[in-house]
């Protein structure tokens, strides 16, 4: 039987895309939230979920970080990263000139600022659900309107492609995680990365130093660190961290138990494999 991937869909988008390269063979169950993938995966009616977590442009996506901070049961399993290329779409036999409306997701809007500026400086610009949505909506407007959104989406919804390639830059990647209710057993050699959030009860000089110095210490190295309001008090912060290697590894275990000591909250989102693939726009 195959596995059941729940993706933040429709079909036709980037997420689609990540979903079919981690598992071609696996059922793919569209969701239109974040959060409703989540409680697939959580509620067993899909035994993995792929959901984006980070853009190279537009940083992390705060969807997916407010959900692994307050989910308990739901971790990453796995991680992949796809390049990104956004394509100008249009009802076919709509002229450039034309186009008085551009349809798409706000990171994808913002993405292709500068040709959107460029090119259609005096079009509005209109937030949809998803690229893929983006061009449904495209599709049965009424007026002379325009779309952002993947390839495929084009291919699927019968939308004419009028540019290729209009993001603002050619580094443009997106970072997915698979979400399960367990993250993924060691796999040694060093090719592992650990996923984490922390917060501290209360505040001093030091405390952030203090925790920072055990992963230091153990020369483990932080491949990413950034922060997000608690949303409970102004001033008061939640840390995020990825770092290399696996919850389960020595040095790692030993610093994590250190940590619990120092913060007033620690929550482990996942280990699982560092990708090694490339991520190069086609």
């Amino acid at each position: 039987m195959p596995k059941r991937l729940a993706y933040l869909g429709p079909p036709g988008t980037f997420t689609e895309e990540a979903a079919l390269q981690y598992d071609r063979e696996a059922h793919l169950v569209p969701f239109l939230s974040i959060p409703a993938v989540a409680e697939a995966v959580q509620r067993g009616m899909a035994d993995e979920g792929v959901v984006p977590i980070e853009n190279s442009l537009e940083g992390s996506v705060t969807d997916t970080m407010d959900l692994l901070i307050q989910e308990v049961g739901l971790f990453i399993r796995r991680e992949l990263v796809l390049p990104v290329e956004h394509c100008l779409m249009v009802k076919p036999g709509t002229q450039t000139e034309e186009i008085e409306v551009v349809y798409s997701h706000p990171q994808a809007l913002a993405q292709c600022r500068r040709f959107l500026e460029r090119c259609f400086p005096r079009a509005q610009r209109m937030a949809s659900l998803s690229t893929a949505a983006a061009v449904e909506e495209m599709l049965r407007s009424t007026g002379k309107a325009a779309a952002v959104g993947t390839r495929r989406a084009g291919q699927l919804y019968g939308a004419e492609v009028l540019a290729h390639g209009i993001q603002d830059s050619a580094a443009n990647v997106t970072r997915f995680v698979i979400l399960s209710t367990t993250d993924h057993e060691p796999t040694g050699a060093g090719k592992d990365k650990t996923s984490l959030c922390f917060s501290f009860s209360h505040d001093r000089p030091g405390l952030l130093y203090g925790v920072m110095s055990e992963f230091a210490s153990r020369k483990i190295n932080l491949a990413r660190v950034e922060s997000r309001p608690t949303k409970e008090t102004l001033g008061r912060y939640i840390f995020l961290i990825d770092l290399d290697g696996h919850r389960l590894d020595p040095l790692v275990r030993e610093a994590l138990d250190s940590v619990r000591g120092q913060v007033g909250m620690l929550r482990i989102f996942g280990s699982y494999p560092r990708w090694q693939g490339a991520a190069h726009p086609r």
